[in-house]
């Protein structure tokens, strides 16, 4: 179960790995959030660096545990350019497109960025840290399969000191992006230099944009009959009755029942605040309970949950859930299947504008008023570049022309129920070389992007020199983009 659905406006991708642990694990998560209501823009000053790679001498093996840098008051350990390395690893990326000086170098910009984070008062709680942690967990638990197994990949003793070193640096790694955003966050940009920004670029230099769609859908969702919900209803009435009356692990059914991946193998657990990004049903039932209390059933749009409370920490408190999701019967489906074949039908054949259909029929709340049109969630307005979107968007709407309708594309929803949809292309731009005026938002925000990058370097080149900074044995000997030596220039 996924209770958050990220709603980014924009991210601006220049970093290396600077926060490659926590972030590349956490696109995978299940977690019980809703909404992600905070826009993350990461700009590394090591953008350069990236681009283009000088060739680094081969990195010779230090001691284990052995103190790499010291960057203010945090010490970056072997181990800890160990972990980022072998998370990279895991996550597919060759061993040999990223060196352990470049690792380096991320994790030094990362400590900066947090010590003056503290500096400046910026406050990461720790229940948002807790729960990103959990969710870690539960993550290398469903690939794994037993917490032993996770302990041996990362060469930890024991479950404790693992989950206190994912702690400092999930929070290390928080307040970096904290501290990058409120870099930035004052930066704007005016129409002039929107203007000298794109004279200053050479016509033959000048970015070739891809062809690009607007698109709309329609999502029929099967309806789940009141005789499935009534069942997972008692079902969790039984939990409930066999864990208050009879004292049974709330735990163990947990593992054993919910449909929840994200928290299943950790018991259900959670850590959360009133701030933290839940869904607001889930929330207002947690708040309302006592410690060891088990709440009655409730619904929220991911299934039926009932819960209890561990702990109650001052404005934290530490809860267990069970998850069920009622079953979709075959008649539900073929319904659904048999409104969308009806649909499709009544818009080509002009019967019914396609989204006046969306407005009227589609399931999809978040698209439904504005007639099923798509907002891209990495640039947030509507245009989708074919070549950059979701391989099995792309396969969906490559080869349509403006205003084709989609084939009835059979579909998931968050708990892997069958559902159908219909896409069509609202306006389609074919490839084309950057213009002013059609592509004045796409030139304003490389425009920002330059400026802000300028901004993180800048700042960054000042609090090397403000801060103490330590670089030991073999780390010395790397090529950094940012002044780590303090070498006179």
């Amino acid at each position: 179960m996924q209770l958050r659905t990220n709603n980014l406006k924009y991210t601006i991708k220049i970093t290396l790995c600077a926060v490659v642990f926590t972030a590349s694990i956490n696109t995978k998560l299940y977690a019980q959030e809703i909404i992600e209501e905070a826009v993350t823009d990461t700009i590394s000053a090591n953008a350069d660096s990236i681009i283009t790679k000088e060739p680094v001498k081969q990195f010779q093996r230090t001691k284990i545990d052995g103190v790499a840098a010291v960057i203010g008051e945090n010490v970056i350990l072997d181990s800890d350019i160990d972990i980022a390395y072998k998370q990279l690893v895991s996550e597919g990326v060759s061993a040999n497109d990223v060196s352990r000086c470049e690792l380096a170098g991320s994790l030094f910009e990362n400590k900066l960025y947090a010590h003056h984070a503290i500096q400046d008062s910026i406050i990461i709680r720790d229940a948002e840290v807790n729960s990103m942690v959990d969710q870690q967990l539960s993550y290398m638990l469903n690939e794994l399969g037993t917490i032993d197994k996770v302990l041996r990949l990362y060469k930890k003793d024991n479950l404790e000191d693992f989950k206190s070193e994912l702690f400092e640096i999930n929070k290390t790694n928080r307040l970096s992006e904290r501290m990058r955003t409120k870099i930035i966050e004052d930066i704007e940009i005016t129409p002039e230099e929107i203007r000298e920004f794109f004279d200053e670029i050479p016509e033959a230099e000048r970015p070739l944009f891809g062809t690009e769609v607007e698109l709309a859908q329609i999502v029929i969702e099967p309806q789940i009959s009141d005789k499935e919900e009534q069942e997972v209803v008692d079902r969790l009435n039984q939990f409930r009755e066999d864990i208050v009356e009879n004292g049974s692990s709330f735990a163990t059914k947990a593992v054993l029942y919910s449909q929840d991946p994200g928290s299943k193998s950790t018991g259900g657990k959670y850590t959360l605040d009133r701030q933290t990004n839940f869904a607001k049903e889930f929330k207002d039932v947690a708040f309302s309970l006592q410690e060891e209390e088990v709440s009655e059933p409730f619904k929220t749009d991911f299934g039926w949950h009932i819960v209890k409370v561990d702990k109650i920490r001052g404005e934290e408190i530490d809860v267990r859930h069970i998850l069920l999701v009622p079953e979709v019967t075959r008649t539900s489906v073929e319904k659904a299947k048999k409104l969308i074949d009806s649909l499709r039908t009544s818009i080509t054949s002009g019967s019914i504008d396609f989204k006046e259909a969306a407005r009227q029929f589609s399931d999809e709340k978040e698209t439904r008023e504005d007639g099923g049109q798509l907002l891209n969630p990495t640039t947030g307005d509507t245009h989708f570049e074919l070549t950059k979107i979701d391989p099995i968007l792309y396969d969906q709407v490559s080869k349509l022309k403006t205003n084709d309708v989609s084939l009835v594309i059979p579909d998931q929803d968050r708990q892997g129920r069958k559902k159908f949809k219909l896409i069509t292309v609202l306006k389609r731009y074919d490839e084309h070389i950057a213009d002013y005026s059609q592509d004045y938002l796409k030139i304003q925000e490389l425009a920002l992007r330059k400026k802000q990058i300028e901004a993180i370097r800048k700042w960054q080149g000042e609090k090397i020199m403000d801060t103490y900074v330590k670089v030991n044995g073999d780390y010395r000997d790397c090529t950094y983009s940012g002044n780590w030596l303090k070498k006179e220039k």
